[in-house]
């Protein structure tokens, strides 16, 4: 649905609003092509942060369960949710746990859907969890990935004039994030690969802030118009070879078969 004005499209500044709101649209957008109107489904979040995802998928009717590890994130969640009206929280369960661990918490086939956003760089063998999380999907249920764009981490770097960080990107697929953290890019072809192996082959994907990933953290959201100008740009770009390709990350969308 379009951003309209006193719309709110997420939490945080400029970048993250265009970054959730992007991932949101597309995420409804396969929701939709593959189930019923009105169909409330069963959603996981794995590694779910502030609850951004959960919670919107939740007022939507959903029946959603967030899993994080992090325990900071883990109350910024909890606040979130006992803000919500009741109807809303009793669609929503919160469950401390590591995405390695889906298994000791779900049955195999629990949830038509799963996601797992921004997860994947701070883990060193994605392959075994996302086996892992594939086994959690229901025959037909969709798998939504959200990783970084190893195909693109020079961009950043080169835009910002750090020529040195530039060559270094083009050989690595390890960079330090804003945070200060050590993490991993992935490729879309290994993940192409590795999505057919765990029998939830890549039906979709798209590019996500590909014009808007240099802008700061601490950018103010734009006015509603200006704002969706730039959410249609970035949408169409998601959606185009070649701005798609060096985006600055990936929404992948997987089927288990």
């Amino acid at each position: 649905m379009p951003v309209g004005p006193g719309v709110p499209v997420g939490p945080g500044g400029l970048r993250n609003i265009v970054r959730q709101e992007l991932v949101s649209r597309q995420l409804d957008e396969q929701l939709t092509s593959r189930y019923p109107v009105g169909q409330r489904l069963r959603v996981l979040d794995v590694g779910m942060g502030r609850g951004a995802q959960a919670l919107r998928l939740a007022r939507a009717g959903h029946t959603v369960t967030g899993l994080e590890s992090d325990p900071g994130m883990m109350a910024s969640a909890r606040e979130s949710l006992d803000a919500e009206p009741a109807g809303i929280r009793e669609r929503v369960r919160l469950v401390e746990g590591d995405g390695l661990q889906t298994g000791v918490h779900f049955l195999p086939g629990s949830f038509d859907v799963v996601l797992c956003h921004d997860v994947l760089m701070y883990v060193e063998e994605p392959d075994a969890m996302l086996a892992g999380l594939g086994r959690m999907l229901a025959p037909g249920g969709l798998l939504s990935l959200l990783v970084r764009n190893a195909d693109a981490l020079a961009l950043r770097p080169g835009i910002a004039g750090d020529w040195a960080g530039a060559l270094d990107a083009f050989d690595s697929p390890t960079y330090t994030n804003k945070l200060g953290r050590p993490v991993r890019a992935d490729r879309l072809s290994a993940l192409t690969a590795t999505l057919a192996g765990i029998a939830a082959p890549l039906g979709t994907w798209y590019g996500v802030c590909v014009f808007s990933d240099h802008i700061s953290d601490d950018v103010e959201p734009l006015p509603a118009a200006e704002l969706e100008r730039l959410l249609a740009a970035e949408d169409r770009a998601g959606r185009t070879e070649p701005y798609r390709g060096v985006a600055a990350l990936l929404h992948l969308c997987g089927v288990r078969g």
